[in-house]
């Protein structure tokens, strides 16, 4: 019993390792910085009600947490994790949203809330691809490069 519980412990120390050590990984870290940067230009571009610099730190901050993860659950087919994925991404997509424009003008909550939900939903899973890759930049391309030469004669 003392055994699989401290094995378990193991497991899941080694877990939040890994998941840390992808969070600080310089390429994701500068695709977050160029993420941010876009919305934060978009914001002032485009001039929409609900797209302003804070809710474009939030919602990028929590899908660099949880979009490659939400992700490769549904890649890797782990269907006991999807309750949790469903909330991640719904949290992101629309929870933090509608607690910022809540508490910050509910008169934009009602009139973009909708429209916000299906771009944001698809930027969250572009994100996931963009964050799926788990290993550093270098080995990306070294992957890149020899799965081009496998399919090249």
């Amino acid at each position: 019993m003392f055994y699989s519980h401290h094995k378990c412990q193991m497991d899941n120390k080694e877990i939040t390792d890994r998941l840390f050590e992808e969070y600080k990984r310089p390429w994701k870290l500068f695709s977050l910085f160029v993420g941010i940067a876009l919305l934060i230009v978009g914001s002032f571009y485009y001039r929409i009600p609900d797209w302003d610099i804070p809710i474009s730190f939030i919602m990028a901050f929590f899908a660099y947490l949880t979009a490659p993860w939400s992700l490769r659950v549904i890649i890797k087919r782990q269907w006991g994790k999807i309750p949790l994925m469903l909330f991640y991404t719904w949290f992101t997509v629309d929870g933090c949203y509608w607690l910022y424009w809540h508490f910050t003008n509910p008169q934009v909550l009602e009139t973009m809330r909708e429209a916000n939900f299906f771009a944001s939903l698809s930027l969250y899973f572009m994100c996931g691809l963009v964050w799926y890759y788990q290993g550093s930049l270098k080995d990306f391309l070294r992957e890149i490069r020899e799965f081009i030469q496998h399919i090249l004669p």
